[in-house]
């Protein structure tokens, strides 16, 4: 079926977002230092991390809403530290804005060019990243996240989602992504076309290059999936 508008993840597809939050996570170390010491003594980058995976696993309810997680766990560092919990909003507020901060990959901008031009654009991802705090409005015409639909992926209702934000039938929308489980399998659960972005060639666990050829378009980056598409 004829490709009508187009759902892309965000993170790892368009960015690489290792990097994003080392340089967040260290920042708000930096502005912990300051401003609750004992806290920054007691819960390092490392130590902050396993508190947010605890902090996950208390509250898998939350699954969804990465921001709301990283708020409970700064709180509680804050709490455990004998310092003011109230804190836990600007922390947070400081790791978000460094979170918006990203670099895009090679690819990205002349590929959203291209895209744009034929297809409305669809940011649909399980993170936090602002369309337009990172620089992407002018391509995307809206966007739906993990926080904003409840749920992420690969749950077929977030991909339903996007749809009717585009007012699309799934059939006559792909989506873009660097992970074959929750992008792919997602999106494919939900009867939407699939792209899976496998930049450098890199395989992940879920299935073979072979078994996933047959199932969806696979392409290195954004340039060759608008040629494919012819954008």
């Amino acid at each position: 079926m004829t490709v009508l508008a187009l759902t892309l993840d965000l993170d790892d597809t368009l960015w690489p977002i290792a990097p994003v939050i080392e340089r967040a996570e260290q920042v708000t170390h930096a502005w912990l230092e300051r401003q609750a010491p004992a806290t920054a003594l007691r819960f390092g980058v490392p130590a902050m991390r396993e508190l947010r995976a605890d902090v996950s696993r208390r509250h898998p309810r939350l699954a969804h809403d990465l921001s709301q997680l990283r708020l409970i766990a700064l709180r509680e560092s804050l709490r455990a530290s004998g310092d003011d919990p109230a804190l836990a909003e600007p922390a947070f507020e400081v790791f978000f804005a460094q979170r918006q901060q990203v670099e895009f990959y090679a690819d990205v901008i002349p590929a959203l060019d291209r895209l744009a031009a034929r297809f409305p654009l669809l940011a649909l991802s399980n993170g936090n990243a602002e369309l337009a705090a990172t620089g992407l409005s002018r391509w995307f015409c809206g966007s739906v996240s993990a926080r904003s639909a409840g749920v992420a992926k690969p749950d077929v209702r977030i991909f339903r989602s996007a749809c009717e934000q585009l007012g699309r039938a799934p059939a006559q929308v792909m989506h873009i992504g660097d992970d074959l489980a929750l992008d792919v399998d997602g999106a494919r659960a939900a009867g939407l076309q699939t792209a899976w972005v496998r930049r450098d060639g890199v395989q992940q666990p879920g299935g073979s290059t072979q078994e996933a050829g047959r199932r969806h378009l696979q392409v290195s980056d954004l340039l060759a999936l608008a040629d494919l598409l012819g954008a």
